[in-house]
């Protein structure tokens, strides 16, 4: 059966995850899993935490539509450095479906990782890859790109997607 992606305000999205001791077949088999998942929601990161699975694990994937897909798979991604200069992008998250916030964070970053064959990795990034990284990072410690908002902004997204919720729960006859 595939798994749902989790959608705010389910507790599970608060929790923080647990590194993985090893890479084998069965996290390799996970990452593609929540590649499938994530391109068919679709998006360009997903954390495992947003499908229910407590463990520090990333997908992102900043290919265009007609471009060859690039896939980036982070295992125990730490963010060791984060610059001093900031950018500003409209985020949005597979979780959080149809909202969208202006969210500032530092330009680049770099990151300690293990990747999809179990080598340690260490990557220098800028621009949206940059943003991609922290804002999935951030769901791995159980923060949402919401928790940077006004109180009131927050809460506002926070009731339209109960509603949201509630209308895609009902059942129709």
């Amino acid at each position: 059966m595939k798994r749902k992606i989790l959608i705010e305000p389910d507790p599970i999205l608060r929790k923080k995850c647990e590194p993985l001791e090893k890479v084998d077949d069965e996290v390799r088999k996970l990452m593609k899993e929540m590649l499938e998942i994530m391109y068919e929601a679709p998006g360009i990161g997903l954390a495992a935490v947003q499908i229910g699975i407590l463990k520090r694990v990333v997908v992102i994937d900043l290919s265009k539509e007609n471009e060859k897909k690039n896939p980036l798979f982070f295992i125990n991604p730490k963010i060791v450095h984060r610059s001093d200069n900031k950018s500003i992008y409209e985020e949005g998250c597979l979780s959080l479906p149809g909202q969208f916030a202006e969210i500032e964070r530092p330009a680049e970053c770099t990151l300690n990782y293990i990747d999809f064959f179990g080598k340690e990795k260490e990557l220098k990034a800028e621009g949206l890859l940059a943003t991609c990284i922290q804002h999935e990072v951030d769901h791995l410690d159980g923060v949402l790109f919401i928790d940077y908002l006004s109180k009131l902004k927050k809460d506002m997204i926070i009731k339209k997607l109960v509603k949201h919720k509630k209308e895609i729960e009902r059942i129709v006859v």
